[in-house]
């Protein structure tokens, strides 16, 4: 194959769906080494690529946490600052799938907190930051005032589902 993981995401599909990112994920399941190339996908100029890249990316972590465990200090200095809801979100939903230390933890739970200070979060970002924020309660690495804290901002979000979730964690 001579097309570079960018060049596959770029391809395929209107702009807002994923494309060939199926292509991606069948190659880095098959073959690990490629992970590497995947996650420097996350840093493309082209927003669509990122948003391809790191669903894919989280798709290889439901089949392979362990396989992401490595990259999660990268992930927590180099993806932890992106604005991109698609980034937010499959980032919320990686540190429920992974094992981490203790100070990889807290930096989740850190962000997850910053992520839900403002109502005019993404709709999908907040749903996902609060079903990580009460995984992480409920494993005992966060504490439960926080969750309540946040959910009690995103009730005042827009969108229905994100009021319905911060019902469902305190609001």
């Amino acid at each position: 194959m001579s097309e570079s993981f960018s060049e596959i995401f770029q391809a395929g599909g209107h702009k807002n769906t994923l494309g060939r990112a199926h292509e991606v994920l069948r190659i880095v399941l098959e073959d690990r080494s490629r992970l590497g190339e995947l996650y420097e996908s996350i840093f493309d100029d082209d927003a669509w690529v990122r948003m391809r890249a790191i669903d894919v990316f989280e798709k290889v972590c439901r089949e392979h946490p362990d396989w992401i465990e490595p990259y999660i200090d990268r992930l927590q200095s180099d993806v932890s600052s992106s604005t991109q809801p698609s980034i937010q979100w499959h980032l919320a939903q990686i540190y429920m799938q992974v094992r981490m230390n203790d100070m990889q933890k807290s930096h989740a739970v850190t962000w997850l907190k910053q992520l839900q200070l403002s109502s005019e979060i993404d709709w999908i970002a907040a749903v996902n930051g609060m079903k990580a924020l009460a995984y992480f309660v409920q494993q005992g690495d966060a504490d439960e005032a926080d969750l309540r804290r946040a959910a009690r901002v995103l009730s005042q979000h827009k969108s229905n589902t994100v009021q319905r979730c911060a019902k469902k964690y305190g609001a």
